[in-house]
């Protein structure tokens, strides 16, 4: 039987420990080697040492399962922290140092405003001003060789101008460095030599790959939390050690795959949005289970909401994403990051996002957020603004005695008394009713970021199949789901965790993509497969280091597009060894997924590689897809009621109220209905039907 939070055993057998830090809760797990969960919980994150909040939530799953930290073999560790800083501007000092003559990068950026009709734009916060950005004289060309020899006499000249900048980390991004990284090594080593306390990154290793302004934005935003990741990773490390843990610990990346503490710490960006990434591997690992094809990921937490297209069990790819954009959903108001990443769309709405009446009467909620220090005002330790959790415990969706396991009751009064000052006087409405127009804010907002990712992505939502989880994801996936026109959702076990048991089922795994262009029909054969066997080389040496899997599987890509187009598309290459027979091949996979993209392929036209990829990960245990079942279970089952807000209506109603505990496989649910657990509630809608399936997921269907 798949184990809920509550179902707790004596365990002989080794453990694996998962932990993600979010900006409100610290979600802990320990799953067994058959891949159930014997233990889990929340607890709020302690931002002045998060290691704190972990060690806390670790002696509450091994006091709860009667288990020892001698059974945990593996901790796996994800977070948002990374990028947290770097929205937050909490990183270290930094400078950035390019070619000569290419001062200016970041400020040219991409030569255009993202929105030119705007006259009062907020340019995107790069992290390094003018005069902190310095340049050595060398000059490398877009195939690696030398143009202009390194001048060290440049790079020596530099220390007095570091030193009188203050800074405390340097990212090195020089001219054409995906090619040829030999300067970059060697102002790194010359500067080291001078100032060995320096933090430095080089593009060549953080990313390796043309165009100039993301590289470098990359480089800098690596370099820039660095000192803050390596500084915590090392501290946790230190800390579970002292209390006895000795297991190997492993980093989530923002792929979804794992990496080792020494990898994460050389290069943290990879750690960004790491936490949101175990939440799109557990949801394909769902959808795998339960054959689902077409999947929309839907994680809420206490400070964001994140959504993630998957098919064929497999999350939405990228390469690149923008960090604090300046204006929500506009592309280019960000700071790029250009590094292998799982595609979702993220936004400011969670249990702690803030909605406040602005002097136009206007009603809004988030970004802003609430986190756990103070929370919101019903969590009873002061908060003053009236946020999401505010309203759903005033719409009644929420049972103040039982939230967070118990362990946190929440204040009605404060909840009330924060709602009525900061909602209902100012839109000259009750209490109620405030608390359903912040509710319909949020859930709209979340909507319409669920629309505009499947539109950006050319893709519809209507029959795909949503996945709910997080602590707020399935109170809302039904109010979502009505807006987004999706019929189908669906609740895993355990959802309130549900990043964290997604890392356990993630893979250790690194992928590389680097710049190496060729034309597709002129490409020198033998060149090309020495070129990917370094890559996979590389990215085994990394893999290696985490496992002793022996099999290991490799995926090549290529990123390739039309002569003079300026973006590309990623087509799968063949697995062995390039050859003559694969060019054809290749272009046709090409066109194919051209015409899916655009409509139609353009004859006649020279296709070209810019960019190519490699991943290499350890296997991961198979799923067991469900079974067909038919619904014959018990509806008209006994169970208590609570009076709510209708989530269509808008009128007040009784609805029942379950513990998940009690339902087995075909048991069914009419909505209005409100499905507890330790972690989380599901709202099952006035116009849905619930009914549990052989994995005891709870599969919400709209009538």
């Amino acid at each position: 039987m798949r184990m809920y939070p509550g179902h707790y055993m004596k365990q002989t057998e080794n453990l694996r420990l998962a932990v993600d830090i979010g900006g409100t809760f610290t979600d802990i797990v320990l799953m067994n080697d058959d891949g159930l969960v014997v233990s889990s919980t929340k607890v709020p994150t302690t931002h002045a040492d998060p290691s704190t909040g972990v060690l806390n939530g670790l002696q509450r799953v091994l006091a709860n399962s009667d288990s020892s930290l001698q059974q945990i073999g593996l901790f796996i560790h994800g977070t948002t922290l990374a990028t947290n800083a770097l929205i937050e501007k909490r990183g270290a000092d930094v400078a950035s140092i390019t070619t000569e003559g290419f001062r200016d990068i970041l400020e040219i950026a991409y030569e255009r405003r993202y929105d030119q009709y705007d006259v009062m734009i907020d340019k995107p916060d790069l992290l390094v001003s003018r005069a902190r950005c310095f340049t050595v004289a060398e000059r490398m060309s877009s195939q690696g060789k030398v143009i202009t020899p390194l001048d060290t006499t440049t790079v020596t000249d530099l220390v007095k101008k570091i030193d009188e900048a203050g800074v405390s980390a340097i990212a090195i991004c020089l001219l054409h460095a995906y090619a040829n990284g030999d300067h970059e090594n060697k102002v790194r080593e010359l500067l080291l030599k001078h100032r060995p306390d320096l933090s430095i990154s080089v593009s060549c290793e953080v990313s390796p790959e043309a165009r100039e302004f993301d590289r470098l934005c990359t480089t800098i935003a690596n370099a820039y939390i660095q000192p803050l990741m390596s500084g915590y990773l090392t501290n946790l490390e230190s800390e579970v050690k002292k209390i006895g843990l000795n297991c190997p610990i492993l980093m989530i990346t923002a792929s979804g795959g794992m990496t080792t503490l020494d990898t994460a710490a050389r290069l943290p960006i990879r750690l960004v949005e790491s936490g949101p990434a175990g939440g799109a591997v557990l949801a394909a690992h769902t959808a795998e289970l339960c054959g689902a094809e077409s999947v929309l990921s839907f994680d809420m937490g206490g400070t964001t909401a994140k959504l993630c297209l998957i098919d064929n069990y497999r999350p939405q790819q990228a390469r690149h994403f923008e960090i604090a954009r300046a204006a929500r959903f506009i592309k280019g108001s960000g700071m790029p990051v250009r590094i292998p990443v799982l595609e979702m769309i993220e936004i400011g709405a969670g249990g702690g996002s803030i909605a406040h009446v602005d002097e136009l009467g206007r009603l809004h909620v988030g970004p802003q957020s609430a986190g756990s220090e103070p929370g919101p005002a019903a969590y009873g330790h002061g908060g003053e603004g009236a946020t999401v959790t505010d309203a759903d415990l005033s719409l009644g969706y929420l049972d103040p005695d039982t939230f967070a396991e118990g362990l946190l009751k929440l204040d009605v009064a404060a909840c009330e008394k924060v709602l009525r000052k900061k909602i209902a006087d100012p839109l000259s409405v009750g209490i109620q009713q405030g608390a359903t127009g912040v509710s319909n804010m949020v859930n709209e907002n979340m909507a319409n970021a669920a629309r505009i990712h499947a539109v950006e992505s050319g893709k519809d939502l209507s029959e795909r199949l949503m996945i709910a989880f997080g602590g707020n994801g399935p109170l809302h996936a039904s109010r979502i789901a009505r807006r987004a026109g999706i019929k189908r959702i669906l609740v895993p076990p355990n959802p309130g965790v549900g990043s964290a048991v997604g890392f356990l089922f993630a893979p250790v795994s690194f992928e590389i993509v680097k710049s190496h262009y060729t034309l597709l029909k002129t490409m020198k054969l033998p060149e090309i497969n020495r070129f990917l066997a370094k890559l996979i080389a590389e990215a085994t040496s990394v893999v290696n280091l985490a496992t002793s899997d022996v099999k290991l599987s490799k995926r090549c890509v290529a990123f390739m597009r039309y002569q003079g187009q300026g973006h590309e598309i990623e087509i799968q290459l063949p697995n062995s060894q390039l050859d003559s027979h694969h060019v054809d091949e290749i272009e046709a996979k090409f066109e194919t997924e051209y015409q899916r993209q655009y409509s139609r392929p353009v004859p006649g036209m020279n296709i070209e590689i810019l960019n190519w990829g490699v991943s290499v990960a350890s296997s991961v245990k198979s799923s067991t897809r469900n079974k067909e079942f038919n619904n014959t279970g018990n509806t008209n089952r006994t169970s208590n009621t609570r009076k709510i807000i209708c989530d269509k209506t808008g009128n007040s109603t009784e609805a029942q109220v379950i513990d998940r505990k009690t339902l087995a496989y075909g048991d069914k649910v009419i909505g209005p209905a409100l499905i507890v657990e330790h972690q989380t509630t599901t709202l099952v809608g006035t116009d849905f039907i619930a009914s549990i399936d052989p994995q005891l997921n709870i599969l919400m269907e709209r009538h």
